[in-house]
């Protein structure tokens, strides 16, 4: 597959819809995720120091706000700040994809050219994409500030009160599955723009809406399969939840990696 489009004129908002129709979306099944997933962890055998290093630096990252979080004393934010945490992570993985890509293309891999052609390859629109998933973020913290308190305003004051309550209560039990179901929807939500839009940026030259509505259109049309690797990835995060972070050192890099050859399978 060509890595760049044809010449065309300059991406912009205007040409995103004309843009997004000349994708071919491919339909896939489970088996054909279970390859994608079998690739991912092959690169990341391939390239493991590259790997783990995006890992690390996402655990870390992740670990250092929740840490600051539970630290300031608002420990009901500890488990949508993880959840939510994973709106961010397709663009925390860019360098795996780079990574994937170079391996696929039997390119030479370096820090050097790894790291500088995350920021050449459509830096501004991921940039772009980014803010929208941001937001969404921003969004979901609202909402899990309102839920706590509409459920339990000020009564609770530790983390141990909260885990008791949720977990020996039918009032907690309630909250929890409010809790889940909004952040279901909104993690679906976000799930189907950012599914295979950043890969899509990295490898053509496309703006982010046309990467935005592809992605859509590829969620859409293979709903079974992406609800699949949707759940997946929740998975992984409840894994990483347990080992606070650590696992993430290998599961977010195979992640990234399988998102790429998901894109690879997706889109023509």
């Amino acid at each position: 597959m060509a890595m760049v489009m044809e010449a065309g004129p300059p991406a912009s908002m205007g040409r995103a819809a004309g843009d997004a129709a000349r994708f071919e979306i491919r339909q896939i099944g489970i088996a054909d995720l279970i390859e994608c997933i079998e690739k991912g962890v092959r690169d990341f055998r391939r390239a493991p120091k590259y790997g783990m290093f995006f890992g690390a630096f996402y655990a870390v990252g992740g670990a250092t706000v929740l840490w600051l979080v539970v630290y300031s004393g608002y420990f009901y934010l500890a488990y949508p700040l993880v959840m939510g945490f994973a709106l961010l992570a397709p663009f925390g993985a860019v360098g795996t994809y780079e990574i994937s890509r170079r391996l696929e293309t039997g390119q030479p891999l370096t820090w050097s050219n790894v790291l500088g052609a995350v920021w050449s390859r459509g830096a501004t629109d991921l940039s772009w994409l980014a803010l929208v998933s941001l937001f969404t973020f921003m969004i979901w913290m609202d909402i899990a500030v309102f839920l706590y308190l509409m459920f339990y305003g000020a009564g609770l004051s530790s983390f141990a009160d909260v885990f008791t309550s949720v977990f020996t209560t039918g009032y907690g039990l309630t909250f929890l599955l409010v809790g889940n179901a909004v952040g279901a929807i909104i993690a679906l939500f976000v799930f189907s723009f950012t599914a295979v839009s950043p890969p899509l940026l990295i490898d053509r030259d496309v703006d982010f809406v046309t990467a935005l509505t592809t992605s859509v259109r590829a969620v859409a049309a293979n709903p079974r399969t992406m609800l699949a690797w949707m759940l997946v990835i929740g998975m992984d995060l409840a894994v990483s939840f347990v080992t606070f972070h650590v696992a993430l050192l290998v599961l977010f890099p195979i992640l990234g990696h399988t998102t790429w050859h998901l894109y690879r399978k997706l889109i023509v």
